[in-house]
């Protein structure tokens, strides 16, 4: 059998919190193998016409329409709008999607499998604990009942996302236990990896600005030409006063329409083509220290100051090793996690019906 790919995320309850609370506003991102084939079927069997079945595993049917609502699902993640697509676009996604969705549900059926063997039981304090958790590591917050607004607004079911969240608890704990002390990366590893791929490590040249921004007051029927003005106007009034030594960091706090305003300004390093060409020719035209003139954006009126600055080169091993660790613990959990699965389905019964282009 050709080897398939698992979407680790949705098998965890990490996952699965991940993937309900997006509601359609980002791409999923499978850590699992490369290999995008859809599983190669061990056996055609002939399925009566009356039951629309994808595969069998142990026995133990799963249906297309189990397979079409995960694929739904899936393509909420790249756009909320797509009843808007072409019809032929939206097909050829769903086709694309249907290898991995059927072969996420083989694995899921598996990890049931050990659950129920391990008589693995989750409670519900562990599922409340584990998503209000989650919900307060977000970057923005959720208190639990925000979180059930969002669901009803997005019409979904508390009660089914809480089971699909007891579930992803359940396959951890079996996961979990295939790859206790396996995961054990360590800096000396971190070191290793970064050696050896130093250039993946390269950045251009960066600096690191403060701004303070001020955004044109449209209002309906208004002059637009007349709100810039204003705001140019006001723009001009802090430079001057910055000029005569006031504090830039509080005049960026006290005025700025920028989310960087509560760091006084600071919007930390950044590179060439990160930030709007008209800002960054002023950014990178300045000296460290310096402030720029009233710089006009599509955002509105702006005045920089550079802070600090660091020359094109490989980015410190310092400065990237916590990441690093972490993301080589990823790949190796996924490594294992595929490796498991990929075993758990050498030793199934595995079938899948010769119609469905499994």
């Amino acid at each position: 059998m050709k080897k398939t790919r698992v979407v680790i995320q949705i098998l965890t309850y990490l996952g699965i919190f991940s993937f309900i609370l997006t509601f359609g506003c980002r791409k999923s991102k499978s850590q699992g193998g490369t290999d995008t084939n859809q599983p190669e079927p061990q056996t055609a069997v002939q399925v009566p016409a009356d039951v629309n079945v994808a595969a069998v595993v142990n026995g133990v049917e799963i249906t297309e329409s189990r397979v079409q609502a995960l694929i739904d699902d899936a393509l909420s993640q790249f756009s909320n709008n797509t009843t808007q697509m072409p019809p032929a676009i939206l097909e050829q996604y769903r086709k694309q999607i249907r290898p991995q969705a059927l072969d996420q549900l083989v694995a899921e059926c598996l990890l049931a499998e050990k659950v129920k063997q391990g008589n693995i039981v989750v409670s519900d304090e562990e599922v409340i604990n584990a998503l209000t958790q989650m919900l307060s590591s977000q970057p923005e917050p959720l208190t639990l009942e925000d979180y059930k607004q969002k669901l009803i607004e997005n019409g979904k079911n508390f009660d089914e996302q809480k089971e699909r969240i007891r579930k992803g608890l359940a396959y951890e704990r079996v996961l979990g236990a295939q790859l206790e002390g396996k995961l054990n990366i360590t800096e000396e590893d971190a070191r290793k990896f970064y050696d050896e791929n130093i250039k993946q490590f390269e950045r251009g040249e960066q600096i690191r600005a403060s701004h303070i921004l001020i955004k044109p007051v449209y209002t309906q029927g208004g002059d637009p030409n007349e709100a810039k003005a204003v705001a140019k106007a006001k723009a001009q009034e802090l430079l001057k006063k910055i000029k005569e030594g006031a504090d830039f960091a509080m005049l960026a706090k006290a005025n700025s329409n920028c989310p960087s305003a509560e760091r006084g300004g600071d919007l930390g390093f950044f590179s060439k083509g990160d930030m709007t060409p008209p800002f960054e020719e002023a950014a990178f035209g300045l000296n460290l220290g310096q402030i720029s003139d009233i710089v006009e954006t599509e955002y509105g009126y702006h005045i920089i100051r550079v802070t600090d600055q660091r020359g094109a080169g490989a980015i410190p091993f310092d400065e990237v090793k916590d990441n690093l660790i972490q993301q080589l613990t990823t790949q190796r959990q996924n490594e294992l996690t595929n490796a498991y699965i990929e075993s758990l389905k050498a030793e199934a019964e595995i079938v899948y019906p010769a119609d469905t282009g499994a």
